[in-house]
């Protein structure tokens, strides 16, 4: 029987221990932490967004970082085949806005809870508490793992599936970088993929805590609209967060890491009006308070905390009945309206990011068995990978894609 070793017990590590295992191998998760499947618990804000519903092409599509290399793991594992997974072993499932693929229950433990449960059905051992210090390989081969205190495991093949360098207080501190360095094996650039950014401005500060829905934001640079998205986003005491501004700030992070030059987000916060009805409904607003001040008028148009900063960046006197307020004055609103700039500084740090850009080579991977194509024995999975995705469940079904190919053929190609 093949002796099959997960290092890392995150969602790619614990499908690969689940596939190796139900297909007839041996499969023992080496896992730093006391317990499984952290990041899992943080995931979709406790939630844990497991999938999308989209056909493979979408979720490639959604997958921007070498989601082409996915091809064939999402045939062999799809979003569909998650779902039955977590139906076999209780997780009941449901269908949210953008295709998103949540537990009914709302709890991301039931989704730890369902891989404990599967994968002692199919007699996998998990150890906690356990970092694995380095891969002993032999004429080429993997041959076992040497942990931090010294004990050694021997192995048929060895799977690497310790998850990116964000969010190191769930256990994915980088470790699989360096394992994959010290073996050979290139590992792209990292940067921070699904992160929030920080702002110059410092009235977001007074913006803190608000959250504006159906809405555009979109990256400018060089005075071009470079990238945008439609949906939430939330103001924070440094800057800017939420889905939206999460998909967009790999492309901020790639421009501010290879330009010296301003990146700006702008934020529509009108984007189903035209700029005519746009002028017609304030219009229709200062009609309806004709005989109110300015500052009392915007209530139908902005949510109550954004007001304030409103007023002051549109320059117009707060006091100023809104009947004596001109058409100059009106366009003024609609700019900020429709295209409210904030320059970004910088991302905030990898180990806030939801994501790790970067990774293992997919150069030096066999895409059809996760395999390294330079150490016999070895294979890769999930987030230590040079794959990344969208806020959407895209990064959890690439990651439990790449960890079931991984885990099955770690046994049928040792046979």
């Amino acid at each position: 029987m093949q002796r099959i070793i997960v290092v890392g017990g995150g969602a790619a590590g614990l499908m690969a221990a689940y596939s190796a295992a139900k297909n007839g191998g041996t499969a023992t998760v080496l896992e730093k932490m006391p317990d499984i499947g952290r990041k899992i618990l943080i995931t979709g804000k406790g939630r844990c967004n497991i999938t999308n519903s989209a056909d493979i092409k979408t979720i490639i599509k959604n997958i921007p970082g070498n989601g082409a290399f996915l091809y064939s793991a999402l045939s062999a594992f799809d979003n569909n085949d998650v779902v039955s997974f977590m139906n076999e072993y209780g997780v009941k499932t449901k269908v949210e806005r953008g295709n998103r693929v949540f537990p009914v229950s709302d709890k991301a433990r039931d989704v730890v809870a369902a891989f404990a449960k599967a994968l002692a059905r199919v007699g996998a051992t998990v150890i906690t508490g356990t970092t694995v210090k380095k891969i002993r390989v032999a004429e080429n081969k993997v041959v076992g793992v040497v942990t931090e205190k010294g004990h050694e495991y021997n192995a048929d093949a060895i799977i690497v599936a310790t998850g990116g360098a964000s969010y190191p207080g769930t256990g994915s501190s980088g470790d699989g970088y360096r394992i994959a360095k010290e073996l050979g094996h290139t590992v792209t650039s990292l940067k921070p993929s699904l992160v929030p950014l920080e702002v110059a401005e410092e009235w977001v500060q007074d913006l803190q805590g608000l959250s504006l829905r159906n809405i555009t934001a979109s990256v400018i640079f060089e005075g071009k609209k470079v990238a945008e998205e439609f949906g939430e986003m939330l103001f924070t005491h440094y800057g800017l967060s939420g889905p939206i501004i999460l998909s967009l700030s790999k492309k901020v992070a790639e421009l501010l890491n290879n330009h010296n030059k301003e990146v700006m987000v702008s934020i529509n916060l009108k984007p189903a009006l035209s700029l005519e009805i746009l002028d017609q409904r304030i219009q229709r607003d200062f009609e309806k308070f004709s005989r109110k001040q300015f500052k009392n008028a915007l209530s139908d148009l902005l949510p109550a905390k954004l007001i304030e900063t409103f007023i002051d960046l549109s320059f117009i006197d707060p006091e100023k009945p809104v009947n004596q307020i001109t058409k100059k004055e009106r366009q003024r609103m609609i700019e900020l309206l429709t295209d409210l700039r904030l320059t970004i500084t910088k991302t905030r740090p990898i180990s806030e990011a939801i994501v790790t850009a970067g990774g293992v080579n997919i150069k030096e991977i066999n895409p059809k068995t996760m395999e390294s194509k330079l150490i016999n024995g070895l294979y890769f999975a999930g987030e230590v990978i040079d794959i990344d995705g969208f806020t959407g469940g895209y990064n959890l079904q690439a990651a439990f894609a790449t960890g079931y190919v991984a885990g099955y053929q770690s046994v049928l190609s040792r046979q």
